[in-house]
């Protein structure tokens, strides 16, 4: 039997073919993480999500990175056609480049600077992009999960949609970590070769409070970001 979702508690994703799949969205102040290895696609995710609450729904949005340059990441999306400067100049898209060390100080000081942001520029959504440059501060995995209980506390504080990126190659091999149990809803995101052709494809792993499905599906970078394609199924034949 389907559960059926309550959209007046869902925040729309506006990527196409996701939200359907998903009971219409993420889950309202929801910590959803969005897990790949290189070039899957986690940032064009993060940042279509941040962009189509702006454009859609008139969100003021935070990006948060420890890796990625704001020069870089303005002219990267521009080719998809998502002019972030605009929407910056507007007050509705905070660029904020972070280093590991500053969000394991923000923990300490229970909020800091990015609590500041949010109370003040009133943020509905946010993005860490990504979380892995942060739990590798943490040698051993009892103090990797009890920092990223402190982390998500925060974040359901803060009373913001959470998507947060993470950098996994083999995820059924890294899935004793400390992220995955804690937080709503986890998307897996491939980027697999077959005959010497790369493939993209997403799987819904988990999302808490929806019936989803447990195939993995086509998911195409297109001129305008990413779509997902339902009903393609992808597969992945070893050592092709």
């Amino acid at each position: 039997m389907e559960m059926v979702a309550q959209k007046t508690n869902r925040v729309k994703v506006y990527i196409p073919g996701l939200d359907p799949i998903i009971g219409g969205g993420f889950k309202n102040n929801s910590i959803n993480l969005i897990v790949g290895g290189a070039g899957s696609g986690k940032t064009i995710f993060a940042v279509q999500f941040l962009y189509n609450r702006i454009v859609k729904n008139n969100d003021a949005v935070l990006y948060i990175t420890f890796e990625e340059k704001k020069k870089e990441l303005y002219e990267n999306m521009l080719v998809l056609g998502w002019d972030l400067e605009k929407l910056e100049k507007k007050g509705k898209f905070i660029f904020l480049e972070y280093s590991p060390e500053q969000v394991k100080k923000m923990l300490v000081e229970g909020g800091g600077l990015i609590e500041n942001i949010i109370t003040k520029s009133k943020i509905k959504c946010l993005v860490i992009d990504s979380i892995t440059s942060f739990t590798l501060l943490y040698k051993d995995e009892l103090s990797k999960k009890e920092a990223a209980l402190s982390l998500f506390e925060l974040i359901r504080n803060w009373n913001c949609t959470a998507l947060l990126t993470e950098e996994i190659t083999d995820f059924e091999r890294d899935e004793k970590g400390g992220l995955q149990f804690e937080v709503d809803s986890i998307i897996l995101l491939y980027h697999g070769k077959e005959k010497g052709i790369r493939k993209r494809a997403i799987e819904i792993l988990k999302q808490r409070g929806t019936t989803h499905t447990g195939k993995t599906m086509q998911m195409e970078v297109t001129s305008k970001g990413l779509v997902v394609n339902p009903n393609k199924i992808v597969t992945f034949k070893e050592n092709s």
